[in-house]
């Protein structure tokens, strides 16, 4: 299957079709971190031109928004903690909200650079790889309470 790395769509379809039928080998994870980058850059530039506090990540923002804040009431925006993120508890809390939108988020467990600091920029020192539902609760909740403001010039 030839597929460009600047193509993309091109190459999520790959990896999809890929991930069914083998483990990840080196090429698949190189590839799967390269869609994360160029995801990542995107919202970076998104952020950059525009007041965060409108722009729209998915179709279904509000209701991500408002499971969120119910879910996770005091779930920190400023500094994500990893460690706390990947205890037991919190990957049940996160595994029952993706299951809420598992349906209605197209590739909703797709694996998506976040970053821990909400002042910072994405980079190795700040960030992890998350399911992409918790990016999106996070990066919704962050232009919506005004921490994502800061980037606009």
């Amino acid at each position: 299957m030839d597929v460009e790395i600047g193509d993309v769509e091109g190459l999520a379809a790959a990896l999809n079709e890929i991930s069914v039928d083998f483990a990840n080998g080196a090429s698949v994870e190189s590839a799967w971190a390269m869609l994360a980058y160029e995801n990542a850059d995107k919202h970076m530039d998104l952020m950059l031109s525009c007041d965060c506090r409108f722009l729209h990540l998915s179709n279904c923002d509000e209701e991500i928004y408002s499971k969120f804040r119910e879910m996770f009431p005091d779930l920190p925006l400023d500094m994500i903690d990893e460690e706390e993120m990947r205890s037991k508890q919190m990957k049940q809390r996160w595994r029952e909200f993706g299951e809420l939108f598992k349906r209605k988020v197209p590739d909703c467990s797709f694996g998506t650079l976040l970053r821990c600091n909400a002042d910072g920029e994405y980079d190795s020192a700040n960030t992890i790889l998350v399911p992409k539902i918790q990016f999106l609760a996070i990066e919704i909740a962050r232009n919506r309470e005004g921490f994502n403001s800061r980037f606009r010039g």
